[in-house]
């Protein structure tokens, strides 16, 4: 009874409570008015958009519930929890257990398609790090170090070597910082080995760019002795390089050696390279033996033709005739490792693979195969120059020895290059086996055309060296034939014709060999001389301002270059040209004498007097040169400096009666009478009947009051009276002669006959330069001619100054002026034209 409760009286019990109470999810009234289920009914499945839930564990917590007393109060109880298959947080709930609940590949109810994401909006930005941190500037100050040393090495490949070791400095200090740091932040442990390697090595690399080689060693060192780096051993052979051009070749075998104990046979080119590298530091050093066990162990190794010409050197500098035979034979069998021209040549009709042969034609691959070929066999040609005299003999034998190996090797296109070194190599023995050298060149004529273009070029050279121009010219247009576009074949036969004087068509040759070859120099030369003979000095200038472009150096254009500009009357711009000459050459004393010449034109005495001095000092046997000198001293009232450029002159040109009376006026000039008196006696003895040296005899004598004055004067008279005969018969062989010639065009009538003169005979040495003939003519000289090949390319123009003077005779010694008389037309002997030699190919 104690657990029987009883219900108070005033409560009535009425049976039917509750059946007015609803499930408020029924509730029809409110239908209208609820969002989600209008919703559901416009959409074509009736599936719900997934809502939000403010209360977990309820589907429709975000709805208020409708209750029987008409409050709309969100409550979490049992009736509120979601029917199977509800959509809940954008996901279908399974409608079985079978199925677990998770990742469903079925689109959700409710959920749009999309793939990118593109309906979340952007992405929030990333956050900064923070860089105050230990770790963060660490990770920066490497970076640098990194940029520092990429930096260095892009200065070093675009040649820069200053800057580049400045970075690597740089780049040295930050890493140094970066250690340093590490360490106060307790993280040594990592520091970054292969940073410190690359910065080192570097540093060395640049100090041995910048020839800094001590420090460079010393870095080395650094690095070699740190066990903490692998393979830093290999280092010892840029070490034995520094050695080695230091020229300590004992330390630099010692280095090589110790890198070759530190490499393991796995890497046997590198192996290979440093006992190459033993061998050449041998050859330096005099050991010919030892380089020999080097090279010997390499081509028995891995054979290379650089290694095969070193032996072949070192088999000729110990005169091992045997050995040295085969060493060319191991080195004609060398193989290269290229492909065979053939290769390239198109094989059949199919565009697309003529098309492929076309572009791999000339690509790098190919290049590098040609130079190899090319460099291989220039080791051959220079070996069997080489030992060609010492394996035989005689130099035919050895050649012929070293040829016949050749055409029984890959290499034989070579043998013919070789019979043509051979002919040329008699030229240049000095033994004048010229026949010999012909012959072989003629064997050529019936070979294939590049050999036939060789050979007749060389030929056609040879001929024209022995000015023997018709062979000359018959070679050139043989070579011409075989091949149109060989430029030394045009150049000779433009050399034919040029000097045939046939100046128009030889222009055209040497035109023809610029197209088919536009650097080559002799074809440029040959055709700016061409326009200067034709006076076309514009289009020559032009020629020799680009030759001088390509030949900076040249002192051939540089003169030419002068010599136009003194021909178009810019006497500025050619002594600019000969200024830069005497760059080039400074002791060439025509140059300097030109110099002279120029500045003595423009009225600069003194310019003149220094560059004839200069002239005068590196070659002092040049008459102009003298004759300018001396004048210059009379001029300026030094005669007795004067006297020592004459003096030259009389040893000289001693037949020259000239000279000697320049030096007794010089003593007579400068008041040393008796030696003027006793230069005068020796000039007397030497050319008894010259009129001027008796008449100095008599007036010096009579002033000095001498005895011998009669006798000279007796004598002078005689020689006076002579020399009036002499021209009293010139005169009427004259008469006589014009008489004649009158007398038959008279009576011809015409002047159809050719007239018959005889020749002007310039005066005696004896007689005054102021002589004329009896119809006051003057005999006047003027000899052009072009230079040989062996003659030199300057030349001056020469002066002569008035030698004889006339002095009233008087009781009383009078100086009279003198001064150089002007040029006149019979002075002009022997103008040259300059450097006009032209150049064979």
């Amino acid at each position: 009874m104690e657990n029987v409760h009883l219900v108070p009286e005033e409560e009535d019990d009425d049976l039917y409570t509750g059946y007015n109470d609803y499930n408020p999810t029924f509730d029809s009234e409110d239908l209208n008015n609820d969002v989600g289920f209008q919703q559901a009914v416009r959409t074509s499945h009736g599936r719900r958009p997934p809502m939000t839930a403010k209360y977990p564990g309820t589907a429709i917590g975000g709805r208020p519930i409708g209750t029987a007393y008409g409050s709309r109060v969100p409550v979490g109880t049992a009736m509120g929890r979601p029917m199977t298959g509800a959509v809940q947080d954008g996901a279908a709930r399974p409608m079985t257990a079978v199925r677990a609940a998770g990742y469903s590949s079925s689109i959700a109810r409710g959920s749009v398609f999309d793939p990118l994401g593109q309906s979340k909006g952007p992405a929030p930005p990333l956050e900064r790090q923070n860089e105050d941190t230990p770790e963060e500037k660490i990770k920066i100050l490497e970076k640098k170090v990194n940029d520092l040393i990429e930096e260095s090495c892009l200065a070093h490949a675009h040649g820069d070597l200053q800057l580049s070791l400045e970075k690597a400095k740089e780049a040295g200090r930050k890493e140094r910082a970066l250690v340093r740091q590490r360490e106060q932040t307790g993280t040594a442990d990592h520091i970054n080995l292969d940073l410190t390697y690359s910065v080192l090595f570097n540093l060395a690399n640049q100090y041995a760019s910048n020839d800094m080689y001590t420090e460079a060693l010393n870095t080395y060192q650094v690095i070699v002795k740190n066990k903490m780096f692998n393979n830093a051993g290999r280092l010892k052979v840029n070490m034995a390089n520094i050695y080695f051009k230091q020229k300590n070749y004992t330390k630099a075998i010692k280095f090589y050696r110790m890198a070759l104990d530190q490499i393991s046979n796995a890497h046997n080119a590198m192996r290979i390279k440093i006992m190459q590298n033993i061998g050449v530091v041998f050859i330096h050093m005099g050991q010919y033996s030892d380089a020999i066990t080097s090279f010997e162990y390499i081509m028995s190794e891995n054979p290379n033709i650089k290694t095969g010409f070193n032996l072949i050197l070192c088999y000729y500098a110990i005169g091992d005739r045997e050995r040295m035979k085969k060493a060319f034979q191991k080195l004609i069998c060398v193989p290269l490792g290229i492909d065979d021209e053939d290769k390239y040549i198109p094989a059949n009709d199919d565009p697309h693979a003529n098309m492929v042969i076309e572009a791999i034609k000339n690509d790098k691959l190919h290049q590098m195969e040609r130079d190899r070929k090319a460099l291989a066999e220039k080791y051959i040609m220079t070996s069997a120059k080489l030992i060609a005299p010492a394996i035989e003999s005689s130099f035919a034998a050895g050649f012929d020895w070293c040829v016949d190996m050749v055409k029984g090797s890959q290499y034989v296109e070579l043998a013919n290059d070789l019979e043509i070194n051979k002919a040329i190599t008699y030229l240049r023995q000095r033994d004048f086996k010229q026949a010999e050298a012909v012959e072989t060149l003629k064997m050529f004529e019936k070979k294939d055309s590049r050999v036939k273009s060789a050979a007749a070029t060389n030929l056609s050279f040879l001929y024209f060296l022995e000015k023997d121009y018709d062979q000359a010219d018959r070679y050139a247009e043989l070579a011409m034939s075989a091949d149109r576009y060989n430029p030394a074949a045009l150049i000779n036969k433009g050399n034919t014709v040029f000097v045939k004087e046939d100046y128009e068509k030889a222009a055209e040759f040497y035109k023809e060999a610029l197209r088919n070859d536009s650097s080559c120099t002799e074809a440029l030369y040959n055709l700016g001389l061409t326009y200067k003979r034709l006076g076309r000095l514009e289009e020559s200038l032009d020629c020799f301002l680009k030759l001088h472009a390509i030949l900076r150096n040249s002192a051939q254009v540089m003169y030419q270059l002068a010599n136009l500009y003194e021909m178009l009357e810019d006497p500025h711009q050619a002594i600019e040209w000969l200024m830069q000459l005497t760059s080039v050459t400074p002791t060439d004393a025509q140059v300097l004498a030109k110099l002279g010449d120029l500045y003595d034109n423009e009225g600069d005495k003194s310019q003149a007097f220094q560059y004839y001095y200069e002239s005068y000092r590196y070659f002092p046997s040049n008459i102009s040169v003298i004759e300018w000198l001396g004048a210059y001293y009379i001029d300026t009232q030094f005669c007795e400096k004067a006297i020592q450029y004459f003096e030259r002159a009389t040893l000289i040109q001693p037949t020259q009666v000239k000279w000697q009376l320049m030096v007794a006026s010089c003593y007579r000039r400068s008041g040393n009478y008796q030696k003027a008196l006793e230069t005068y006696k020796d000039i007397h003895r030497k050319f008894p009947e010259n009129v001027e040296c008796l008449r100095f005899l008599v007036r010096l004598c009579t002033d000095m009051g001498l005895k011998e004055v009669q006798d000279y004067a007796t004598k002078l008279k005689k020689v006076e009276k002579m020399k009036e005969i002499r021209e009293q018969r010139v005169r009427s062989g004259r008469e006589s002669s014009a008489r004649g010639r009158r007398e038959g065009s008279a009576g011809s009538g015409s002047s159809s006959s050719p007239i018959n003169t005889p020749p002007l005979r310039a005066s005696d040495s004896g007689q005054s330069n102021h002589g004329t003939s009896a119809k006051g003519e003057r005999l006047s000289i003027k000899l052009k001619t072009l230079p040989g090949s062996n003659e030199p390319y300057e030349a001056s123009t020469q002066q002569e100054i008035d030698a004889s003077y006339v002095d009233p005779l008087g009781p009383q010694m009078q100086r009279p002026k003198t001064a150089a008389r002007k040029r006149t037309e019979e002075d002009e002997f022997a103008d040259e034209e300059l450097g006009d030699d032209l150049l064979p190919e």
